[in-house]
Protein backbone atom coordinates (compact mmCIF):
# COMPACT_ATOMS: atom_id res chain seq x y z
CA UNK A 1 0.00 0.00 0.00
CA UNK A 2 1.30 3.34 -0.89
CA UNK A 3 1.48 6.24 1.36
CA UNK A 4 2.05 9.69 1.25
CA UNK A 5 4.18 11.52 4.47
CA UNK A 6 2.78 15.04 5.35
CA UNK A 7 5.26 16.67 7.32
CA UNK A 8 4.21 19.94 9.01
CA UNK A 9 6.88 22.45 10.69
CA UNK A 10 5.31 23.73 13.67
CA UNK A 11 6.40 26.96 15.20
CA UNK A 12 4.01 29.00 17.83
CA UNK A 13 0.83 27.74 16.17
CA UNK A 14 -1.08 26.22 18.71
CA UNK A 15 -4.47 28.63 17.57
CA UNK A 16 -4.10 26.24 13.99
CA UNK A 17 -2.54 22.99 14.56
CA UNK A 18 -5.84 21.22 15.45
CA UNK A 19 -7.48 23.05 12.21
CA UNK A 20 -5.05 22.20 9.87
CA UNK A 21 -4.67 18.40 11.26
CA UNK A 22 -8.32 18.15 11.16
CA UNK A 23 -8.02 18.93 7.72
CA UNK A 24 -5.55 16.56 6.73
CA UNK A 25 -7.56 13.62 8.85
CA UNK A 26 -10.77 14.35 6.42
CA UNK A 27 -8.34 14.03 3.31
CA UNK A 28 -9.40 11.26 1.55
CA UNK A 29 -6.33 10.21 -1.04
CA UNK A 30 -6.32 9.11 -4.70
CA UNK A 31 -5.53 5.54 -5.44
CA UNK A 32 -6.22 4.46 -1.53
CA UNK A 33 -2.71 6.06 -0.96
CA UNK A 34 -2.55 6.64 2.77
CA UNK A 35 -1.41 9.15 5.02
CA UNK A 36 1.38 9.38 7.38
CA UNK A 37 1.31 13.29 9.49
CA UNK A 38 4.77 14.14 10.55
CA UNK A 39 4.92 17.25 12.95
CA UNK A 40 8.06 18.91 14.02
CA UNK A 41 7.50 21.29 16.62
CA UNK A 42 10.66 23.33 16.23
CA UNK A 43 10.94 24.72 20.29
CA UNK A 44 7.82 26.84 19.97
CA UNK A 45 7.34 29.31 22.87
CA UNK A 46 3.68 29.04 23.36
CA UNK A 47 1.57 25.99 23.40
CA UNK A 48 1.92 24.40 20.67
CA UNK A 49 3.33 20.84 22.16
CA UNK A 50 0.28 20.96 24.46
CA UNK A 51 -1.92 20.97 21.17
CA UNK A 52 -0.40 18.18 19.56
CA UNK A 53 -0.19 16.40 22.67
CA UNK A 54 -3.80 16.73 22.86
CA UNK A 55 -4.73 16.25 19.59
CA UNK A 56 -2.62 12.77 19.47
CA UNK A 57 -4.62 11.35 22.39
CA UNK A 58 -7.66 12.39 21.16
CA UNK A 59 -7.12 11.21 17.85
CA UNK A 60 -5.79 7.37 17.96
CA UNK A 61 -6.56 6.40 14.49
CA UNK A 62 -4.62 9.23 12.96
CA UNK A 63 -1.13 8.06 12.24
CA UNK A 64 0.57 10.64 13.66
CA UNK A 65 4.53 10.97 14.29
CA UNK A 66 5.59 13.53 16.71
CA UNK A 67 9.26 15.05 17.25
CA UNK A 68 10.37 17.89 18.86
CA UNK A 69 13.42 20.04 18.71
CA UNK A 70 15.40 21.04 22.27
CA UNK A 71 15.92 24.88 20.48
CA UNK A 72 14.53 26.68 17.73
CA UNK A 73 16.96 25.48 14.73
CA UNK A 74 14.38 26.99 11.81
CA UNK A 75 11.54 25.98 9.29
CA UNK A 76 14.28 24.53 7.27
CA UNK A 77 15.60 22.19 10.08
CA UNK A 78 12.12 20.93 11.16
CA UNK A 79 11.57 19.48 7.45
CA UNK A 80 15.20 18.10 7.57
CA UNK A 81 13.89 16.14 10.29
CA UNK A 82 10.46 15.06 9.26
CA UNK A 83 12.10 14.32 5.52
CA UNK A 84 14.56 11.73 7.11
CA UNK A 85 11.73 10.19 9.60
CA UNK A 86 9.47 9.50 6.77
CA UNK A 87 8.62 6.32 5.25
CA UNK A 88 5.92 7.36 2.22
CA UNK A 89 6.78 6.51 -0.94
CA UNK A 90 5.61 10.67 -1.15
CA UNK A 91 6.92 13.17 0.35
CA UNK A 92 5.13 16.39 0.52
CA UNK A 93 5.20 20.04 3.28
CA UNK A 94 2.19 21.07 4.44
CA UNK A 95 2.75 24.37 6.86
CA UNK A 96 0.84 24.24 10.30
CA UNK A 97 -1.04 27.62 9.22
CA UNK A 98 -4.46 27.64 7.26
CA UNK A 99 -3.09 28.81 3.92
CA UNK A 100 -2.91 25.93 1.88
CA UNK A 101 -5.69 23.54 1.33
CA UNK A 102 -4.86 19.96 1.82
CA UNK A 103 -7.78 18.77 -0.35
CA UNK A 104 -5.42 19.74 -2.89
CA UNK A 105 -2.79 16.85 -2.53
CA UNK A 106 -4.74 14.84 -5.04
CA UNK A 107 -4.07 17.81 -7.19
CA UNK A 108 -0.29 17.38 -7.06
CA UNK A 109 -0.57 13.69 -7.10
CA UNK A 110 -1.95 12.95 -9.74
CA UNK A 111 0.72 13.80 -11.96
CA UNK A 112 3.01 11.45 -9.92
CA UNK A 113 0.77 8.86 -9.85
CA UNK A 114 -0.02 8.77 -13.33
CA UNK A 115 3.58 8.23 -14.16
CA UNK A 116 4.76 11.87 -15.82
CA UNK A 117 6.35 13.63 -12.38
CA UNK A 118 9.05 13.08 -10.16
CA UNK A 119 8.25 16.53 -8.59
CA UNK A 120 5.13 18.48 -8.59
CA UNK A 121 5.47 22.14 -7.61
CA UNK A 122 1.86 24.10 -6.42
CA UNK A 123 1.52 27.19 -7.88
CA UNK A 124 -0.25 30.22 -6.28
CA UNK A 125 -0.33 32.24 -9.44
CA UNK A 126 -1.71 29.76 -11.97
CA UNK A 127 -5.03 28.64 -12.79
CA UNK A 128 -8.37 29.17 -11.21
CA UNK A 129 -8.33 28.34 -7.76
CA UNK A 130 -8.70 30.88 -5.16
CA UNK A 131 -5.98 33.50 -4.18
CA UNK A 132 -6.45 36.01 -0.96
CA UNK A 133 -5.34 39.61 -2.58
CA UNK A 134 -2.82 40.76 -0.06
CA UNK A 135 0.97 42.22 -0.16
CA UNK A 136 1.72 43.97 -3.32
CA UNK A 137 5.52 43.77 -2.55
CA UNK A 138 5.47 40.46 -1.35
CA UNK A 139 4.00 39.21 -4.42
CA UNK A 140 6.30 41.22 -6.54
CA UNK A 141 9.24 39.55 -4.47
CA UNK A 142 7.94 35.95 -4.96
CA UNK A 143 7.80 36.62 -8.48
CA UNK A 144 11.44 37.79 -8.80
CA UNK A 145 12.88 35.02 -6.88
CA UNK A 146 11.24 33.09 -9.07
CA UNK A 147 12.64 34.60 -12.11
CA UNK A 148 16.32 34.82 -10.43
CA UNK A 149 16.17 31.21 -9.92
CA UNK A 150 14.97 29.99 -13.32
CA UNK A 151 17.97 31.88 -14.76
CA UNK A 152 20.35 29.42 -12.82
CA UNK A 153 17.92 26.66 -12.77
CA UNK A 154 16.91 26.67 -16.68
CA UNK A 155 13.86 25.87 -15.65
CA UNK A 156 10.17 27.82 -16.20
CA UNK A 157 8.46 27.42 -12.56
CA UNK A 158 5.97 30.47 -11.66
CA UNK A 159 6.02 30.12 -7.91
CA UNK A 160 9.30 28.58 -6.58
CA UNK A 161 8.43 29.85 -3.29
CA UNK A 162 5.15 27.83 -2.80
CA UNK A 163 5.19 25.49 0.34
CA UNK A 164 3.16 22.88 -1.54
CA UNK A 165 5.83 20.69 -3.05
CA UNK A 166 5.20 16.48 -3.59
CA UNK A 167 8.31 14.72 -4.32
CA UNK A 168 9.35 11.13 -4.88
CA UNK A 169 10.69 10.06 -1.55
CA UNK A 170 13.67 8.23 -2.55
CA UNK A 171 14.84 11.21 -4.89
CA UNK A 172 14.30 14.24 -1.87
CA UNK A 173 16.08 12.02 0.78
CA UNK A 174 18.75 11.24 -1.43
CA UNK A 175 19.89 15.12 -1.56
CA UNK A 176 22.31 16.96 1.03
CA UNK A 177 20.35 19.33 2.57
CA UNK A 178 22.09 22.05 4.26
CA UNK A 179 19.81 25.50 4.84
CA UNK A 180 18.31 25.40 8.51
CA UNK A 181 15.50 28.16 8.05
CA UNK A 182 13.70 30.01 5.20
CA UNK A 183 16.25 28.87 2.31
CA UNK A 184 14.91 25.18 1.69
CA UNK A 185 12.72 26.31 -1.65
CA UNK A 186 15.92 28.25 -3.47
CA UNK A 187 18.25 24.98 -2.57
CA UNK A 188 15.99 22.07 -2.75
CA UNK A 189 14.69 23.68 -6.15
CA UNK A 190 18.40 24.50 -7.18
CA UNK A 191 19.65 20.95 -6.50
CA UNK A 192 16.29 19.09 -8.30
CA UNK A 193 17.03 20.97 -10.96
CA UNK A 194 20.70 19.15 -11.05
CA UNK A 195 19.51 15.77 -11.57
CA UNK A 196 19.61 13.97 -14.58
CA UNK A 197 16.16 13.67 -16.33
CA UNK A 198 14.31 14.66 -13.59
CA UNK A 199 10.56 15.57 -14.31
CA UNK A 200 9.38 18.51 -12.36
CA UNK A 201 5.34 19.33 -13.03
CA UNK A 202 3.77 22.56 -11.94
CA UNK A 203 -0.25 22.60 -10.71
CA UNK A 204 -2.31 25.33 -9.74
CA UNK A 205 -3.32 25.45 -6.15
CA UNK A 206 -5.32 27.88 -3.86
CA UNK A 207 -3.76 30.37 -1.39
CA UNK A 208 -5.50 31.32 2.09
CA UNK A 209 -2.78 34.26 2.86
CA UNK A 210 -2.57 35.22 6.33
CA UNK A 211 -1.73 38.83 7.40
CA UNK A 212 1.01 39.46 10.21
CA UNK A 213 -1.67 39.97 12.58
CA UNK A 214 -2.90 36.71 12.24
CA UNK A 215 0.23 34.82 12.05
CA UNK A 216 2.21 35.08 9.09
CA UNK A 217 6.21 35.46 9.96
CA UNK A 218 7.89 35.21 6.98
CA UNK A 219 9.23 39.14 6.07
CA UNK A 220 11.60 40.73 3.71
CA UNK A 221 14.75 39.22 5.28
CA UNK A 222 14.00 36.13 4.67
CA UNK A 223 13.45 37.50 0.62
CA UNK A 224 17.68 38.26 0.79
CA UNK A 225 18.12 35.40 2.34
CA UNK A 226 16.26 33.42 -0.35
CA UNK A 227 18.15 35.62 -2.70
CA UNK A 228 21.32 34.88 -1.35
CA UNK A 229 21.01 31.06 -1.26
CA UNK A 230 19.64 31.37 -5.02
CA UNK A 231 23.11 32.86 -6.17
CA UNK A 232 24.91 31.14 -3.64
CA UNK A 233 24.00 27.34 -4.91
CA UNK A 234 24.14 28.93 -8.48
CA UNK A 235 27.74 29.30 -7.92
CA UNK A 236 28.29 26.16 -6.34
CA UNK A 237 26.67 24.36 -9.27
CA UNK A 238 29.17 26.29 -11.27
CA UNK A 239 32.15 25.60 -9.43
Amino acid sequence: MEKLSIIIPAYNEEQTIHLILDKIKDVSLINSIQKEIIVVNDCSSDNTDHAIQEYKEQNPEVTLQYYSHESNKGKGAALHTGIQKATGNYIIVQDADLEYDPQEYNILLKPIVEGFADVVYGSRFVGGKPHRILFFWHTIGNKFLTFVSNMFTNLNLTDMETCYKIFRSEIIKNINLREKRFGFEPEITAKIARISNIRIYEVGISYYGRTYQEGKKISWKDGFRALYCILKYAILRMN
